[in-house]
């Protein structure tokens, strides 16, 4: 128990270390280049670098499984609720047929009898509830197909992290390219960004919810 603490804590320092190194080669932009003092603590770097390949496996293993169960639910999310947007997006379109009847309907009145005039045709008017009906269910559709894609955006960075860190140059190159690719995660929001796609397909399905209570 005690190694491990201690070794957490210098795992901590090392990553102080490299968050100043890093952050002063960004400002000045200048090559890095290992030190002498770098090299005679590869031992040291080693530790971090099997703390920080630990955590990260971890986290993105469970992403990947996120991802991969969120693109098969909207996949057939998606091709289910377009089944049901076929039929409604009938209700926002004149009845051919319908109006066919109409038609006859008034040359036989008008032939039984001739001092009446045909009656002027009636401009179609959508229902409210079909337009919110419709109006629902394409939303939810697009919030459907926008997870698919930040769902799959996810996994190619995830796929990019693991090739990154997974490559052999010197300990010291390896901390500190697992140190930039955790320093874009943090300014990017990755793990914010991961928690929203559940967030979005949650709200498409209370519109799909929504617009089935206006479509029945």
């Amino acid at each position: 128990m005690t190694r491990t603490v201690i070794k957490n804590e210098v795992s901590f320092q090392i990553f102080n270390v490299l968050v100043r190194s890093f952050r002063v080669n960004t400002v000045t932009k200048g090559p890095f280049k290992p030190t002498v003092d770098d090299e005679a603590c590869s031992k040291l770097w080693k530790v971090f670098i099997d703390q920080a390949e630990e955590y990260d496996e971890k986290l993105l293993k469970e992403w990947k499984a996120d991802m991969e169960a969120l693109l098969i639910f909207s996949a057939l999310y998606s091709a289910s609720l377009t089944a049901f947007i076929i039929e409604s997006y009938k209700t926002l379109q004149d009845d051919p047929a319908q109006r066919t009847v109409d038609l006859l309907s008034q040359i036989s009145r008008q032939l039984s009898n001739s001092t009446t005039d045909l009656e002027s045709s009636s401009t179609f008017e959508p229902s409210a509830a079909s337009l919110v009906c419709n109006m629902f269910w394409f939303l939810s559709l697009a919030l459907a197909l926008a997870c698919s894609l930040l769902a799959t955006f996810v996994q190619q960075w995830t796929r990019d992290f693991i090739h990154k860190t997974t490559l052999k140059p010197s300990l010291v190159r390896r901390a500190r390219v697992v140190a930039y690719l955790h320093f874009g995660m943090q300014d990017f929001g990755l793990n914010t960004f991961v928690d929203i796609i559940p967030v979005l397909l949650h709200i498409s399905l209370f519109l799909f919810f929504g617009g089935l209570v206006a479509f029945l």
